[in-house]
């Protein structure tokens, strides 16, 4: 269900790494229990960010949540098409809906991330709370 070339977070968001940039969104799971997205807020190219830190905010009909960021980098990227046409979080959380490329700073913080079989078992753990 998770695609297995990204590492997961605990808050639901994912990071697929190509050399050294990393494509940012979040996860099917986390838009499921959002509902439907109705808003979405996005850092500015050029942002610093660290790991862990919040990078934007996605509303839904349901909630106000906050993005954290999975690694720590420079924003290359934002998904402006997002903003735009949020639903698309919730028809595409693993591809179309990714919301930005960092240039990652420090690659180790790779380690602290989960990968997709992990992370399938820590939502059906979350699930069963």
């Amino acid at each position: 269900m998770y695609p297995p070339d990204r590492r997961y977070t605990k808050d639901h968001e994912w990071v697929r790494v190509q050399g050294e940039r990393g494509t940012i969104g979040i996860t099917d799971y986390a838009q499921n229990q959002l509902g439907d997205v109705v808003f979405l807020e996005l850092p500015e190219v050029g942002r610093k960010l660290q790991a862990g830190e919040v990078f934007g905010t996605v509303e839904s009909v349901k909630a106000v949540s906050e993005l954290f960021a999975p690694v720590p980098g420079e924003v290359l990227e934002v998904n402006s098409a997002l903003t735009d046409k949020p639903e698309t979080i919730n028809q595409d959380p693993h591809g179309a809906a990714w919301m930005l490329v960092v240039k990652i700073t420090d690659a180790s913080a790779l380690k602290d991330l989960m990968d997709a079989a992990s992370y399938q078992a820590f939502v059906e753990r979350e699930a069963k709370q």
